[in-house]
């Protein structure tokens, strides 16, 4: 039996299970506002706790430090692969937002495909692969494809392209054969991204969809109006929706889609029970944002207004644009007048790392797409300059 209560006011305490860029940047939204934060995060550098008023340094399933979140006033989560149990567990005592079994479903694309359908949405087509055997000829419909594992799989992780069967045998086989799901690939004309920020089932908004361009399988930039006709942005809007409905889901809600074909048919690709990547933007763009809105909606305050302020561009900072030794350039992006930097505080560097974020605004998307693609190339190339004039470094 759940826990429920009227509206959770500052100074109360509430809690988050993870502490990277996401939980951090929840806890300066709640900090903000006037509430205090625990993180419950197993990394002794976890960039949240530098905010944080309490670090639980212990792992997601440890008893204490449950026992420790289960005095918070209300919990939520930066990230689906926490421990749902844990979840289900904590909603005993106290608001837990969203539930563990709507983390759940963001665990395994399996059940979340099966959610979509329920709601009445469409998906690529796809089939489950959970053993070799049931690799045979009926899966030729579903080549060219991508074979991405069940579970765990994030970032392009987890997933391999295949054209042939022979390909797909070798893939499953790579990826230890665990239970994964094939997709076939489609005629992709773009990707976009709706964050819903949703209470009830009357108290409901959307961010305006996001345009998301990817290299090697990360995220890179995100545009915003994304460069589509409105119906068609319209209808991500409404579908986004329709599933957060479905799951009678509690909290911030991002929710993948393709844009497929030159009708543009609309497919979900897959959820995540939080804020997102693609709606970082909404820290300098909107009138509210994705993690004041996961503040708020976990205290069962109504969401606030998403209206766009201005048309911009949210580009990543991975960890490819810091040289060898020492810091990247920042003066690149902080010398421009309408780009806003913000670095996560993560004390490893590696390649394909997400590090921080810039977002640039200007009079349309377009423009601060291509801004922000100025900007990025300029980090990079300082990165690589550096390396190749800095004497006895290896790159």
């Amino acid at each position: 039996m759940s826990f429920s209560s009227s509206c959770i006011l500052p100074p109360a305490m509430l809690g988050i299970l993870g502490g990277g860029q996401l939980g951090a940047m929840f806890t300066v939204a709640a900090k903000t506002m006037g509430y205090q934060v625990t993180v419950l995060d197993p990394d002794p550098n976890a960039p949240a706790a530098q905010y944080a008023d309490v670090h639980l340094c212990a792992a997601f399933d440890d008893a204490v430090a449950l026992q420790n979140m289960a005095r918070c006033a209300a919990v939520t989560t930066e990230f689906e692969n926490v421990s749902a149990d844990s979840m289900r567990w904590l909603a005993q005592y106290t608001e837990v937002s969203p539930s563990g079994d709507c983390v759940a479903i963001a665990q395994d694309r399996q059940q979340e495909k099966d959610w979509i359908t329920k709601a009445g949405l469409a998906t690529v087509p796809f089939a489950v692969i959970c053993a070799e055997s049931d690799i045979d000829s009926h899966l030729e419909e579903l080549l060219p494809g991508i074979l991405k594992t069940a579970t765990l799989g994030y970032d392009g992780k987890g997933q391999i392209e295949v054209d042939t069967i022979e390909e797909l045998r070798a893939a499953f086989t790579r990826l230890q054969n665990v239970r994964c799901v094939l997709e076939k690939k489609v005629d992709l004309r773009a990707e976009i991204s709706v964050v819903v920020a949703r209470l009830n089932e009357q108290q409901t908004v959307c961010f305006p969809p996001a345009e998301n361009q990817h290299e090697n399988g990360i995220l890179a930039y995100s545009l915003v109006p994304a460069r589509l006709p409105q119906p068609v942005l319209q209808q991500a809007e409404h579908m986004a929706v329709k599933l957060a409905h479905a799951m009678d889901y509690k909290g911030v809600l991002a929710v993948e889609m393709f844009v497929v074909g030159n009708e543009m048919q609309l497919l979900v690709n897959e959820i995540a029970p939080r804020p997102h990547n693609s709606g970082h933007y909404t820290l300098d763009a909107c009138i509210s944002d994705q993690f004041q809105q996961q503040v708020r909606l976990m205290c069962g305050l109504p969401p606030a207004a998403t209206d766009l302020l201005q048309p911009c561009c949210m580009a990543n900072i991975l960890g490819d644009v810091w040289p060898a030794h020492g810091e990247p350039n920042w003066c690149t992006v902080l010398n421009h007048n309408t780009a806003c930097l913000h670095l996560y505080g993560k004390k490893q560097v590696r390649l394909g790392r997400k590090m921080g974020h810039f977002t640039v605004l200007a009079e349309d998307s377009e423009q601060a797409w291509q801004t922000a693609r100025s900007l990025h190339l300029h980090l990079y190339n300082d990165a690589q300059n550096f390396c190749s004039t800095a004497l006895n470094v290896s790159c």
